[in-house]
């Protein structure tokens, strides 16, 4: 069992896609038995599932179940957190560390909902986590420890990688990799088009792209080149990857990806200023 987590009763608040990724991470690979772990859901059926699947503790009062924590992740959307912060001030214990893994939500915001004492760590986690591959931007909030980031990193740790990062830094990676998954997901669609109008099968080509994808993450990962030195070993002069890439040039596909993570950092920062 991580050092850091040895012990401590963690509260998810929400029982969502993400919350159950982090269950799943935790009890599934031995982090945190499931006795230390309650869920609270406003959905009776979603409460009953997580005990008879994850043997987790499930309250319908999420001030009851704070009262009880050592470490509360905030799981819920981000148009419920007022009422939610406002519901669980008065019961949160002074040594508790709250956990948010909502987008657009400032640690300032919850700090000054939650009272002075309030150690608060910010996760932006992506969807990948739910297969245990994902990888989770983490900040701290004005009073949050180094222990406290160990905690955070070691919970989220079991979903993926985990990078700390500035606060002022966090709509950048929620352009990256929080809403990364989906660009990737878009050239999928458009390689299966593509693949279709040249009459292939749709398993076929989509076993081909999806490992073709998985091969050059891979690749990339393993090697210390640069992406460029990598696109460049594949392109020889005169052949079917220079021809392809032509025409990406031509249809400035670099530019539109710039201005897709470009649009989703300003989308971002509106919705974190609300």
């Amino acid at each position: 069992m991580a050092k850091s987590l040895r012990g401590l009763k963690i509260v998810f608040l929400g029982a969502g896609n993400m919350a159950e990724a982090l269950v799943r991470g935790v009890v599934g690979g031995g982090t945190v038995p499931s006795g230390q772990i309650i869920v609270t859901d406003v959905r009776a059926e979603r409460l009953k599932y997580f005990r008879r699947k994850y043997k987790t503790a499930g309250e319908r009062s999420n001030a009851g179940a704070v009262r009880q924590a050592d470490v509360v992740v905030l799981a819920v959307k981000p148009q419920q957190f007022g009422e939610l912060l406002s519901e669980i001030a008065p019961a949160l214990p002074k040594r508790t560390l709250v956990l948010s893994i909502a987008a657009g939500i400032r640690t300032a915001r919850i700090e000054k909902a939650l009272g002075r004492s309030a150690r608060v760590v910010r996760a932006m986690p992506n969807t990948p986590a739910l297969v245990g591959a994902g990888v989770t931007g983490l900040c701290k909030g004005r009073r949050a420890t180094e222990s406290d980031m160990a905690v955070a990193e070691a919970l989220m740790g079991a979903v993926g990688l985990t990078v700390r990062v500035r606060e002022a830094d966090m709509d950048a990676v929620t352009a990256l990799s929080g809403s990364g998954p989906a660009y990737v997901f878009f050239m999928v669609e458009a390689m299966l088009e593509a693949a279709r109008k040249l009459g292939m099968d749709e398993d076929t080509a989509r076993a081909l792209i999806q490992e073709t994808f998985r091969g050059a993450a891979h690749l990339l990962a393993e090697t210390d080149e640069h992406p460029a030195v990598l696109r460049e070993r594949v392109t020889s002069k005169g052949g079917t990857t220079a021809a392809a890439l032509e025409q990406l040039r031509k249809h400035k596909m670099d530019q539109a990806l710039i201005h897709a993570v470009h649009a989703a950092h300003r989308r971002s920062k509106e919705l974190s200023s609300v």
